[in-house]
């Protein structure tokens, strides 16, 4: 049996095209339309896989060749529109099956096996196939400094492995201990979904990320929507990064950034002595920006594409304090309507980690480095 994927968002593609073949089934994968056409021509598969959100030559145009040139085969989509007219009209175009993202794994490969069926499925399939595949492609980049003896790899792989969309970049800041061995083997045999970018020498936090933010937005072959970062420690966890993600994609904000608010129902841990130097450092910022943020320094945050492309195409002045940098940037990129594009969501759970990078003598610093920042913008 042969089918043909048409997907350019790589994450998903490669991991259904490695179910698939897995199974039994014989699959061409390409990434638009034009590709697909030509494939229609030549290998006449059984079932043909598509997006109808593709770019470009799209999915409807695909549909709209199968029909006309009389091909005998089968049409499933697999998309996240959410126009239910569009999708009776993709019923009218003549597709046999419609599945809309979020989907598991488990779902789309039973419906397929239903329409195109080679053989029953066992119950070793059923254990093995529970990712979650989403309608979005998220980029998030994670700074690493000397991490190897407290990188949470089990965890980053747990969730990783289970929703498919997300592709994490390990960016490795110039570390003397054996970080960058924990990280390439965290990466072995993961490669369509965990990536690592290393630095020779230390940058700082800002430039790690930085770096780790042009690599991924450069990469066509991911086709990422969003891009973030994240702490390497975990301080918060990759659930409360997926509710940013949920709010960037269900608003009209180019940046939802987390915020360690103490509030009912929230696992909010600081350090005590941390607690009154970052409050005190939060007035100084709020006055600088002209921004009523309550805590501009969370290690969480997600951005659209735009954004990225604003905030991250030159080098920050600082190597701590660029979360304040980035707003400024979105301020004069944008004006006072950036307080309506950037969004402070409260964190379910943030954890102070034992290990911290910023020392409390860089913290004193802080107030030096702010003025810079002032002067700098102003």
């Amino acid at each position: 049996m042969k089918i043909l994927n048409i997907d350019e968002k790589k994450l998903t593609a490669k991991l259904l095209e490695r179910r698939l073949s897995n199974i039994g089934y014989h699959v061409t994968t390409v990434k638009n339309g034009k590709e697909a056409v030509e494939q229609l021509k030549v290998r006449k598969p059984n079932l043909v896989i598509l997006d109808v959100n593709m770019s470009n030559f799209g999915g409807i145009d695909v549909l709209k060749f199968i029909k006309e040139s009389g091909l005998d085969t089968k049409v499933m989509v697999i998309s996240g529109e959410k126009e239910q007219a569009l999708v009776s009209d993709l019923f009218e175009y003549g597709i046999d099956e419609y599945i809309k993202k979020p989907a598991t794994l488990t779902e789309i490969l039973i419906r397929i096996n239903k329409l195109v069926g080679m053989s029953s499925l066992s119950d070793e399939f059923y254990q093995q196939n529970e990712e979650v595949v989403r309608e979005l492609s998220i980029g998030v980049v994670i700074p690493c400094y000397n991490e190897a003896s407290r990188l949470l790899s089990k965890s980053f792989v747990h969730f990783v492995s289970r929703n498919v969309g997300y592709y994490l970049c390990f960016v490795n800041d110039g570390s003397t201990d054996n970080t960058l061995e924990v990280l390439e083997e965290m990466k072995q045999g993961r490669e369509d979904y965990i990536g690592v970018y290393n630095c020779d020498t230390n940058g700082g936090k800002a430039e790690a990320v930085r770096q780790g933010m042009l690599h991924l937005i450069n990469d066509n072959d991911l086709a990422l929507d969003y891009l973030g970062f994240l702490d390497a420690d975990l301080s918060t966890d990759l659930n409360d990064f997926d509710d940013l993600v949920k709010t960037i994609n269900l608003n009209n904000y180019k940046i939802v950034s987390g915020s360690r608010i103490s509030r009912i129902g929230a696992n909010i841990s600081r350090e005590s002595a941390r607690q009154v130097i970052s409050m005190s450092i939060n007035y100084i910022i709020r006055k600088i920006l002209g921004m009523n943020f309550k805590d501009t320094q969370c290690g969480a945050k997600i951005l659209d594409r735009e954004a990225v492309k604003t905030v991250f195409n030159e080098k920050f002045l600082t190597r701590w304090l660029f979360d304040v940098e980035i707003f400024l940037r979105m301020k004069k990129r944008y004006g006072m309507r950036a307080k309506e594009m950037i969004y402070e969501q409260p964190l379910k759970r943030w954890v102070h980690a034992e290990g911290s990078k910023l020392s409390m003598r860089d913290s004193l610093k802080i107030g030096t480095q702010l003025m810079k920042i002032a002067a700098h913008y102003k």
